[in-house]
């Protein structure tokens, strides 16, 4: 079984939901307090051993390159005025050499075709994805969790979570062979059911580990739900010939691509800062009117 030493990490999109703070801000970059949504998922990719990062960029979408590059001004300026804790947090953010890549999506054709561009720099091996938008808060880092499982089972592994019957249409959903545990064998997935065609209420989030064979079908360019080439009708062929197993992570996630899901991120993460839940508290407190 070969290790996961690359993660992919798509942020080719628009953004549209979030306009105008989007129109010149990629909303990956949009903050999660004080720290952008990629940095979280490349920070969750890091701490599961990931050694190899890959973005899949756009047009308008420098500022990412930029938040993982050196800022020499900015650097020394922190270094003039001692401010050695948020200096060396930012020298933390600098991968090392070599092991960052970027490549371009250069139609929105979908996460299926997304991924298919770091074909090349991916290579005959197994790798992941994370999708900045669905942000996991959990003690172990949700990726980590999946390669436990993957050490354990091979294949393909998707993080999941149950969703309410009635928004299957917004998912990708498993159908179930068996479940031990957090563990679900799957047998069959099917990409935003309505609710009434939906075989179970376990949806795929932006967290994945597939086996290079998937490019094999992406390569296909098929066309799915939405008009677009959609990953999970290319894991879907891969039913039957590796094994594919969803994991019930542990943790909580927040839909950051959503409005109301992207505050309530804010507010989680800012809830375990001491400096500021304080104020967080009494403002709620004080302001039962607004609620």
């Amino acid at each position: 079984m070969k290790p996961v030493r690359k993660a992919v990490f798509p942020v080719g999109g628009m953004g549209t939901r979030f306009l105008p703070a989007t129109k010149s801000m990629p909303k990956e970059m949009l903050p999660v307090v004080d720290k952008p949504l990629i940095q979280y998922a490349v920070e969750e990719a890091r701490a599961a051993g990931i050694e190899e990062i890959i973005f899949v960029t756009g047009r308008g979408k420098t500022a990412i390159e930029n938040h993982f590059d050196h800022s020499y001004e900015l650097e020394d300026m922190l270094a003039r005025k001692n401010k050695t804790e948020i200096l060396d947090e930012l020298m933390d953010l600098l991968p090392n050499e070599g092991s960052i890549s970027y490549t371009r999506q250069q139609e929105a054709l979908g996460l299926g075709h997304a991924i298919y561009c770091a074909k090349n720099i991916v290579g005959n091996e197994p790798f992941a994805i994370l999708l900045a938008d669905d942000l996991v808060r959990a003690k172990r880092p949700c990726l980590r969790q999946m390669l436990d499982i993957y050490e354990q089972k091979g294949g393909n592994i998707v993080a999941i979570e149950e969703v309410p019957k009635e928004k299957t249409s917004s998912y990708g959903i498993l159908d179930v062979a068996s479940q031990n545990g957090n563990v679900i064998e799957v047998q069959g997935l099917v990409e935003k059911p309505a609710p009434e065609d939906a075989p179970s209420n376990f949806s795929i989030i932006g967290r994945y580990i597939l086996q290079p064979e998937v490019f094999t079908f992406l390569e296909k360019k098929k066309i799915g739900a939405g008009g677009e080439i959609q990953l999970t009708d290319a894991m879907a062929e891969m039913l039957g010939t590796i094994p594919f197993h969803g994991l019930l992570f542990e943790g909580e996630r927040f839909d950051c691509g959503d409005k109301t899901g992207f505050i309530l991120a804010n507010l989680a993460f800012a809830m375990e800062r001491g400096d500021m839940r304080d104020g967080i508290k009494e403002f709620l407190q004080t302001n039962k009117d607004l609620f």
